[in-house]
């Protein structure tokens, strides 16, 4: 038996983020400043992109996204509903309507061909928003091909994907607009927060107006020209939605971790591909064409070799001393989407069944080699106990 709980997630928090965070304290410096510049910029570098503005949280990064393309009551947006709600409540924000699209029962992505379908058959859609699950890249080239014929811009959710890339190209670099989240059992963890990057200089412009209330000059930059520090003018009704240094402290030693992190839970996955291969489960699809980050392991039980359905098999893992979640919900049987636009459980055939048959496991860079084979040993042994 292991001696402690395992949580389904902790962040891999050490003496540096503490450090830098000390320093933006005794600087005096709390809200937008310096340290989130500097993130700011770090974060373009190591995507490669010409534009990243910090916000603080991935859903401010999808509705200023949105908003910056131009989204407006009465437009739709296409997307998936096996996703967190944030990815499409932000779609209500701008009065716009979600055009769900099911997925694809191997990588839980956007399906395509799908998507191609309901892009021919609805109007007024003037955007997607493809949600990279777990860290899987979703199939980009069809995609941004639709967008193209369609001329309809590309809002990247790339909460789970830092850093995935797809055909060699890092998520970031390949849509109109991509948001990132940093909430605390992300890749990057600032607690919260979030990033947008895009290469277009408009967009990025009224991101930078739009995250602080309309203003033209954040505070920063009022105090960095030698403009009077109090004058500002508000040309939008903007939004409360910039990063602050403490977080952007914690954000700019995290993004120094990215790539150790990902060769850990990489590792992880490893082992657990290879522990799980004889068992009454499926375990995550790899795209030949991207690679993946890894910010989930999601499993789906072959429920009609076990005597235990996803609910009870997370309960029997809870009791054994390990923390199991599950991602996601599907939107389309939830109270809100559901009554607002008639949506039945079978409208999304493959979302409502991943979600019924799937569960994700721990797998975090500060889990120890005796916490995997802990969670490996249970896994089998629930499986072995309940199979029919």
């Amino acid at each position: 038996m292991t001696p402690n709980f395992i949580p389904f997630a902790l962040p891999d928090i050490g003496e540096e983020e503490i450090n830098e965070v000390i320093d933006t304290l005794r600087s005096g410096w709390l809200t937008t400043g310096p340290k989130t510049r500097l993130f700011e910029q770090q974060f373009a570098e190591f995507i490669g992109v010409k534009h990243a503005l910090a916000v603080n949280s991935g859903t401010a990064a999808l509705h200023l996204g949105l908003e910056a393309v131009g989204i407006q009551a009465g437009d739709k947006v296409a997307t998936t509903p096996y996703t967190f709600t944030a990815t499409a409540e932000v779609i209500r924000y701008l009065g716009a309507d979600p055009v769900f699209v099911d997925i694809d029962p191997r990588t839980f992505n956007i399906d395509v061909n799908q998507l191609a379908n309901v892009l021919a058959s609805t109007d007024r859609i003037k955007a997607i928003i493809p949600v990279h699950i777990a860290g899987q890249s979703c199939d980009m080239d069809g995609i941004l091909k639709l967008a193209k014929e369609y001329d309809i811009k590309v809002i990247e959710d790339a909460a789970h994907a830092l850093p995935t890339y797809y055909k060699e190209k890092l998520i970031g670099t390949l849509g109109d607009v991509t948001a990132y989240s940093f909430y605390a059992t992300k890749p990057l963890a600032t607690g919260e927060g979030g990033m947008l990057v895009t290469p277009h200089d408009d967009y990025a412009e009224r991101f930078k107006i739009m995250r602080l209330h309309g203003i033209n000059r954040d505070v920063f930059k009022r105090e960095s020209t030698p403009q009077p520090s109090w004058y500002y003018e508000v040309v939008a009704p903007g939004f409360k939605y910039n990063m602050s240094d403490i977080m952007a402290a914690l954000g700019i030693q995290q993004l120094h971790k990215v790539e150790q992190s990902l060769h850990r839970r990489a590792t992880i996955a490893a082992r657990y591909d290879a522990s799980f291969s004889d068992l009454p489960l499926q375990r995550p699809y790899r795209d030949e064409n991207s690679s993946h980050a890894w910010h989930l392991y999601i499993i789906q039980l072959n429920l009609a070799e076990l005597t235990l359905n996803r609910d009870q098999f997370i309960e029997a893992l809870k009791q054994r001393g390990i923390g199991a979640s599950v991602h996601f919900i599907p939107l389309h049987i939830q109270p809100y989407w559901r009554d607002r636009y008639g949506f039945q459980p079978h409208d999304f055939p493959y979302a409502l069944e991943t979600y019924q048959r799937s569960l994700s496991l721990p797998i975090y860079p500060t889990l120890s080699e005796q916490d995997v084979s802990y969670i490996i040993s249970t896994v089998q042994d629930i499986c072995h106990e309940a199979a029919r």
